[in-house]
Order: C-alpha cells, then structure tokens, then sequence
C-alpha cells in the first residue's frame, strides 16, 4: 500500500504527517523552541577538573556550563575486560584543554547539561561508534543465528580501512544490503564531516547537532512504499534536496514541493484528524466506537458497539464491532503516539474462535507500527494487556496543558497552540479575502503570547500577508476561543 509523507514548516513548528488509503496514521510534531539537544556534539573547552568529584565542568557555548563525569569518559575506561581501575580525570583533563563532547541529557532547571566524551551517531538501522571497533546488536533480536547473520553482513559491507564499531538496531532485521550500506555511507560521512571541523572551528563550537524532524524523516520513515514527501516550504525543499543528494540519494525522486492555494494539511484533512485526536472518543463506521483514557500510569481504551446492530445474532454484531476495533486501535496509537502499559477493554465474547480473530487481526494491524510493541492474550477478566515503547511525548502532552480550570480532569490547548492555530487561520483568511486590517479577538493569555514571545512571528506573518494585524483581549473568551474580524 502507497503512502504519503506531508511536511508541514513554519518558524515556528515543523509537522509530519503519515497518509495511507487517505487516512492519517501518525503525526509528528517539533517546536523551534523546545529542540531538545541531547545527541548534539561539540568542541568543548574544560572550565574547571574537580578531582574529589571526579567530574569536570565543560563550556559548550551555553548559559551554564555542562557536567562531565570520569564514568562518561571513553579514555579513562579500561577496554581490555580486565580489573584495571578507571584512569583519574585529573589525568585526563586539564583547564583550558578542548575536547569533543556529546549531549546525553538535556539542562534541567538549574543543572547544566550532561556530556560523554564517547561519541555515537544514531542512523536508521545502525548507530556508529566511531572510538570503539566492536559490532553489537540489539538485544531485542533475539536469535541467535539471526544475530550472528546480521553481524556478518555488517562486517561484510566495511570498508577495509575502517576502525569504528556499530550498533544494529532492531530495524535492520528486514533491511537489505542496499539499505545497510546506505547508513552506513551516511554515518561515515556524518562523521569526517564532524572530526574536519573539530579541527578547524574553536573551543566551544556546535560540530553536529541532532536532525531536525524534516531531515529524520528522509532517514527514518522513507520506504519502498512511500509514494510522494509533500513540503509546503520552497526553501526546505531546497535544503531536503540537498541533505538527501549527500546522505539518501535514493529517496529524491520522492520529493515534491507543494505549491497549492490550500494549506497542505488541510487538503488532506490532517487538520481535522489533529482535533478528533485529542478527543476521548474515536467513532467507528459501523457506528461503533472507542473510549481513550490517557492517564500517568497506563492507556485504557473501551470498545463499544454503540448504535451498531447490523447481523444475525448479537454475537456477530460484537465480533465485527471488536474487529473494526482492532483496526482503529492500532491506528490511534500511532496517531496519538500512545506509549507504555496499555489496556485494551473489547467487548466480552463467548466464542474462543472469535477471540483469537481478533487478536490475530490486532497484531496484524500493529505490524506497521515502527515502534516497538508487544501484545499479550486475553486475561481472565477478558482484557487485553500491551505495550508500546515510549519514544516521545505523546500527542496530547504536545499540544495540551493541564486545565487549571478543571484541576487536571481535563485539558486545554497551550497558549502557543492557540497562537499557532491563529497564525494558520490567518493565513487561510488571507487567501481567500482581501480586507483593511485584521483583528484578533482572544484571551488575555493569548494576546499576551502574541505581545511578547509570538510578536516575531507575528510581525512576519503581518509582513508575508501585507496587511496591518490587530490585536484586542475578551475577558470573557477562555484560552481556547478566539475569533478573526475583517476590519
């Protein structure tokens, strides 16, 4: 089956969608603002070698300086698999000295970042370590012979003059030599670009920083069933293009930029999926329908037959209700990007055949989740238990906050969705009408947004449409509302 990839940019946001049979399958979100910079590499300068600590703090060119801890220094580990204690970092580092560092966790509150100076870059079947020659694979493949038969094509594929290691992720498993060698280009590559400006930028300098979603897209989603990347930006079309002549040359033919008057999510209906997506229930056709409860512990979802009466018997009406919902299940984890301990409640029936359908139709419709997941039996109590690996925020978490309104009962959309929301919109509007001015009717929050952290992209929406925007605060309108006025 064909699928389509849409691409999304703003300044303020990138977002990715996956179409299969004109349905959304999943939805991928980054914010300009919140770029975690875990993975990101640099030239750091040491600041300061704390030997009762056994820890160093590094100047990587941010607000506070980062944490390096002797643990988190390759040189000072013993690689030979004996006893030999750790080697001092009094030994190792010295103020002023420059040294390449990684991310390994992000600043939180007052603490600074934490930093490894053991290096490895993450590609779509292989993560390079290119300061250790050793080969090893994920534990997830659990085979033995599927091991060992994965790890000697990837000896198979390196260069003769290669000293790095890799780690061959779990997505290997059905990939073909083609796909194999083409990470693996792309990881060298990755890296000479990284040791040649080490050697010529300053202590500290950013030497690689994490893909951006649009980039991961090309290294991670692409297959041989995508048909079409749809980006509605000319100038990320151009840098896509570029990034995939060097990195993933195979997928070029597959690039298209997207030039219509319509938003491209809305041609899609994307738009529309993102709001049916935060809410807890999921309609079904045969006028079925899903309970998702999202809570910090687990995920419940309840099926219902709902107004569905169709078929001889009431047996048949909930099989086919429980196999519709197996389906859409499946999808809304991958939409809604549903991780962890995971309840599924179907509808209770008698007959075992029907249950192991159903389970069977279940896996099937999760094997095209790209997420690790595993799903087990019918309890006792008739539930069915699963997991998903968590990968990233789920959608909700993304585009919601906690209501204060509600005390945690319920959500509402973050001022900054509102505002890009009211960005879209106004863009829409634009296209269509030809108006004096336009004026935004919105909470306080809102408005306030617009003034200080948004006023940038405002003004360059403002300056793109050619047209004066105005603003004006409704007391009485709660953060979500908000309306457009043609002056």
């Amino acid at each position: 089956m064909s699928e389509d990839i849409l691409i999304n940019i703003t300044p303020q946001e990138t977002r990715v969608a996956l179409i299969l049979q004109g349905a959304v399958q999943e939805l991928h979100i980054e914010r300009t603002l919140s770029r975690g910079m875990a993975g990101n590499i640099y030239l750091g300068k040491v600041v300061r070698v704390l030997p009762g600590m056994q820890s160093a703090f590094i100047d990587i060119g941010l607000e506070r300086a980062a944490f390096l801890h002797v643990a988190d220094i390759w040189e000072a580990r013993p690689h030979d698999n004996s006893n030999t204690p750790a080697t001092p970092i009094e030994k190792l580092l010295y103020d002023g000295q420059a040294v390449m560092v990684q991310v390994i966790k992000d600043p939180i509150g007052t603490k600074g970042a934490r930093l490894s100076t053991q290096i490895s870059i993450a590609g779509r079947m292989l993560v390079y370590l290119p300061q250790d020659s050793h080969i090893g694979i994920s534990q997830r493949i659990e085979k033995e012979s599927e091991r060992e038969m994965l790890k000697e094509r990837v000896q198979k594929l390196l260069p003769a003059e290669e000293k790095g290691g890799f780690i061959i992720r779990t997505m290997a498993e059905d990939a073909s030599e083609a796909d194999l060698q083409m990470d693996i280009d792309y990881l060298r590559k990755t890296w000479a670009t990284i040791t040649q400006q080490a050697r010529t930028k300053p202590a500290p300098s950013l030497l690689y920083q994490d893909l951006n979603l649009a980039q991961r897209v090309l290294r991670d989603f692409v297959n041989d069933d995508t048909s079409t990347i749809q980006i509605d930006s000319r100038e990320n079309h151009q840098m896509l293009q570029q990034f995939g002549k060097t990195y993933t040359p195979s997928v070029l033919s597959k690039l298209v930029h997207y030039t219509g008057e319509r938003p491209l999510f809305d041609l899609y209906g994307v738009e529309e999926e993102i709001q049916r997506a935060l809410g807890r229930r999921v309609d079904l056709k045969s006028g079925g329908y899903l309970i998702i409860d999202q809570t910090e512990a687990m995920t419940t979802i309840d099926v219902n037959t709902g107004s569905y009466v169709n078929g001889r018997n009431f047996d048949d009406t909930i099989f086919k209700t429980n196999l519709e919902a197996a389906h859409a299940i499946a999808r809304q984890l991958r939409l809604r990007n549903l991780g962890g301990i995971i309840i599924l409640d179907f509808i209770d029936m008698e007959n075992s055949e029907h249950r192991n359908a159903v389970l069977s139709e279940l896996n099937k419709a999760l094997a095209r989740d790209r997420t690790k997941v595993s799903v087990s039996g019918f309890s006792m109590l008739g539930l069915v238990e699963m997991t998903r690996k968590r990968t990233r925020e789920s959608l909700a978490h993304i585009l919601c906050e906690v209501c204060p309104a509600c005390s945690g009962k319920g959500q509402v959309k973050t001022a900054r969705t509102v505002c890009y929301e009211i960005l879209r919109e106004l863009l829409r509007e634009a296209k269509q009408f030809n108006p004096r001015e336009f004026r935004i009717l919105a909470s306080q929050v809102v408005v306030d947004m617009f003034l200080e952290e948004e006023s940038t992209h405002l003004a360059m929406l403002g300056d793109f449409i050619g047209k004066p925007i105005s603003l004006q605060v409704e007391n009485v309108y709660h953060q979500e509302q908000y309306d457009i006025i043609l002056m």
